[in-house]
């Protein structure tokens, strides 16, 4: 580029400069004079002249502050209401905070501690009929959880029935407590096998097997009806079954349990019990019976630091363990072997009330699954086994807690009406027809 052409660049570079810092000059001077006029209008005009739809539309109000007033009354409300408003804390806290340590609690992992080398050396043994789902469930959970169980048996079949589990840590304990020189030998044998060091494989360091406890399961099925048509072979037979065989297994291993601080954990239902229903006088007995020693070898165990629990059970859903079980079964209201003068008595009150204790579901009927499942009855067992203090009475099992209550506290006049039993009039002691009862039981069905 030539000089000219420069020189030519610059002059237009001066003359832009100087147009616009006059067309600046202009606008300003512009908005000034507006300004100036626009104020002496709003000095000399008077305020409203314009009309109403030519005004602007005058801005929106501010956002409501929602959030801060609910805030503010809310604090207003509490600074009020202290009291209240402590109780309602502490409420919603402890209740929170159980049910965080109750679900924590159900959620763990539960394990039976093990051996340096990683082999078993906790051993339970469960008191109980074999062939009972609530055995046979707790000996697999309990084998499953790392323990090894030894299932008491008194005869071959028994041990066939424990040994056809197929699980080489459940294992069957032949003890007759018939049999007194017999017992003296098996709990011998036991013992020598505790305090015997054991291997668990090629190589492996010796260990000693520990005696956790012992699970006291008494057979849990229960004749029922009017106490006069129980021959007293039945109440014998019950009462030897599972109350006096109970304290013999008891007696057989307690010096075992003094040895190594075993716990002793007592199985009983707790519904029929609890509410002394009429036409249960077997089952009342019995579980009566073994509360009341349960109760008295805790008081002296208890001296020793050795604990004893008692667990009241109520409904399960056994429903996985082979066929349904009834924890409490009853059958059906079958009166045709009582004698006449019974029937008229008792028939149409012990139709009634079993036909109530059926539709409530307190025996777990055949066909319903409504029990509490038998994971809280493992859990459980479990706690009472390991836990530094474990509860003295623990209640397990859909209604065991419920009924426990109606029990002791609701009268027991108000239980029984409650279940279907009215008083017998000298009239209404004839033979009841059938349609009778029936409608009496719609009548208690309405009424309950």
């Amino acid at each position: 580029m030539g000089s000219d052409d420069q020189h030519i660049l610059d002059v237009l570079a001066e003359y832009s400069h100087d147009i616009r810092k006059f067309t600046g000059d202009l606008f300003d001077a512009s908005d000034r004079h507006f300004h100036s006029v626009a104020s002496y209008i709003k000095r000399s005009v008077p305020e409203g002249w314009l009309p109403e739809h030519v005004r602007p539309s005058p801005p929106p109000p501010p956002p409501h502050p929602i959030v801060g007033t609910y805030l503010h009354s809310l604090q207003d409300w509490v600074s009020r209401h202290r009291a209240l408003t402590a109780a309602v804390v502490a409420f919603v806290g402890t209740g929170g905070f159980l049910i965080w340590r109750e679900r924590k609690k159900h959620l763990r992992k539960r394990r039976a501690p093990r051996a340096s080398n990683g082999a078993r050396k906790e051993v339970v043994v469960i008191a109980g009929p074999p062939n009972s789902p609530i055995v046979k469930s707790l000996s697999l959970d309990l084998e499953r959880r790392g323990f090894i169980v030894y299932i008491v048996c008194s005869d071959l079949e028994e041990e066939q029935q424990v040994q056809g589990e197929s699980r080489a840590d459940v294992r069957a304990l032949h003890l007759d407590v018939a049999d007194v020189y017999g017992t003296q030998e098996a709990m011998g044998r036991f013992h020598n096998m505790l305090i015997r060091p054991h291997v668990a494989f090629a190589g492996a360091s010796p260990h000693n097997l520990h005696f956790r406890g012992i699970v006291l399961v008494p057979d849990l099925v229960y004749p029922n009806g009017p106490i006069e048509t129980i021959s007293p072979e039945l109440w014998s037979d019950a009462l030897n079954a599972k109350v006096l065989n109970t304290i013999a297994v008891t007696q057989a291993f307690l010096p075992t349990i003094c040895d190594f601080q075993a716990r002793v954990l007592m199985l009983t239902p707790s519904i029929v019990s609890s509410l002394r229903p009429p036409f249960h006088g077997v089952e009342t007995a019995v579980v009566s019976a073994l509360e009341g020693f349960t109760a008295s070898l805790r008081g002296e165990l208890g001296t020793l630091g050795i604990q004893v629990c008692q667990f009241k059970l109520g409904t399960f859903d056994c429903t996985h363990v082979g066929t349904k079980h009834h924890v409490q079964p009853t059958a059906g209201p079958n009166t045709i072997a009582w004698p006449a003068t019974s029937r008229k008595l008792f028939q149409a009150n012990y139709v009634n009330q079993s036909r109530v204790l059926q539709s409530r579901e307190m025996f777990n009927p055949a066909g319903s699954s409504s029990g509490s499942p038998l994971r809280t009855l493992h859990n459980a067992v479990f706690d009472a086994l390991v836990q530094a203090r474990p509860q003295k009475v623990w209640h397990v099992g859909r209604g065991s807690l419920t009924y426990d209550v109606v029990g002791n506290w609701v009268p027991a006049g108000l239980v029984g009406w409650m279940m279907g039993v009215r008083r017998v009039t000298p009239d209404a002691r004839a033979e009841p027809q059938l349609q009778d009862s029936v409608q009496l039981w719609e009548k208690v069905e309405r009424v309950v």
